[in-house]
């Protein structure tokens, strides 16, 4: 986690901790649970890989988003499906990989759980071809998403590409 002095120091001018300051303006930010890989994966590397949470944001007015962070699909995530009901979801989904761990963040499998386990939602699957440790393309989660046929709630974002909900 980063912290305020470090954040600052990065150029950051705005910079309020989540659990000090739940909100801006009218904006309310939720922190949730994730777990950086498996629990076998977390045993192995969790002190490397660290704590990892999400943010729901929610407005009056506004649809609700729920920006899952760098986490696995685990009952953390289904449970804010389930209770916060969010209408957007953006998952890190590129399965990025520790050669000899499992999955530290989502991949195509667990895109296609998020969108079982949240029938109301636009899910945006983001975090593809942005570090060299995730392995899953855009072509293949696009195949996937064809094949399974969830591209009526799925969105792969190419690079640059913006939505407006």
């Amino acid at each position: 986690m980063i912290d305020e002095r470090k954040a600052s120091l990065q150029g950051f001018a705005d910079v309020r901790n989540l659990a000090d300051v739940p909100g801006f303006e009218n904006v309310t930010l939720t922190r949730t649970s994730g777990q950086h890989g498996s629990d076998a994966t977390m045993a192995a590397a969790g002190a490397v890989l660290g704590e990892v949470c999400g943010v729901v944001f929610s407005a009056e007015g506004e649809k609700t988003l729920y920006l899952a962070g760098d986490t696995v699909w685990n009952s953390s995530v289904e449970e804010v499906l389930a209770s916060a009901r969010p209408e957007i979801v953006i998952l890190n989904a590129g399965d990025a990989q520790i050669p000899g761990l499992d999955p530290i963040i989502m991949g195509k499998e667990d895109v296609k759980r998020v969108h079982d386990a949240a029938p109301f939602a636009t899910v945006i699957a983001s975090h593809l071809e942005s570090v060299n440790h995730a392995v899953l393309t855009r072509a293949e989660l696009n195949a996937f998403v064809t094949e399974h046929d969830l591209g009526d709630r799925v969105l792969v974002p190419a690079d640059g590409e913006t939505y407006s909900f």
